[in-house]
């Protein structure tokens, strides 16, 4: 994995997180605290394990992993999959899967910022980070 993704990154932008988060099922009450979250994501890597920390004041997850290896994940929004990450031509791509749903996250740098993708069901949602 690029060491260029390690780091704290704070959200800057965000496009299409409610159309998003309605793919997924999230309810209402849920959507309109995600909407008003801006995470800073905390990625480090120790030995073969990576750590994905999302911090909000609405709520705090974590995963650790190792590149290729299916793990199970609780998501902020409650959901348990089943969850794969992959390094694959720059990108950092992320499998989700749960009662027969998929979703991908990319995430991938462009000109110093993480830019992370959510796909599903056709929505694109598109968050931008900076180094904090």
């Amino acid at each position: 994995m690029s060491n260029k993704f390690l780091g704290t990154w704070k959200l800057i932008s965000s496009e299409h997180f409610d159309d998003y988060m309605k793919a997924l099922g999230v309810g209402l009450a849920t959507r309109k605290l995600g909407n008003l979250a801006k995470p800073t994501v905390i990625i480090s890597k120790k030995g073969d394990y990576i750590t994905i920390r999302t911090e909000s004041a609405f709520k705090n997850t974590e995963i650790s992993f190792k590149l290729g290896q299916e793990f199970e994940e609780t998501t902020a929004d409650n959901r348990k999959t089943k969850s794969v990450v992959t390094m694959e031509r720059g990108l950092l791509n992320q499998v989700q899967k749960w009662d027969g749903k998929e979703t991908i996250i990319k995430r991938k740098l462009v000109d110093g910022k993480m830019v992370v993708e959510c796909i599903m069901k056709g929505v694109i949602c598109t968050r931008i980070y900076e180094k904090v």
